[in-house]
């Protein structure tokens, strides 16, 4: 899943500077979408094996 959320992000910023450059606000705001996207996933992903880690120590 990380790699995944990493790509997006990655992609996300390629589009941002692509759009940026070209001054095409659309695929500029796209792009900063798609990095937001990426790293609320990477969190919450994040906070899924956390919690994940705290249930097994209790279980042991």
């Amino acid at each position: 899943m990380a790699q995944e959320d990493k790509f997006e992000q990655a992609k996300g910023n390629v589009k941002e500077t692509i759009g940026n450059v070209t001054e095409n606000q659309d695929l500029e705001n796209e792009g900063k979408k798609d990095k937001a996207t990426g790293k609320a996933k990477e969190v919450v992903d994040n906070a899924k094996e956390k919690a994940n880690d705290l249930i097994d120590k209790f279980k042991k």
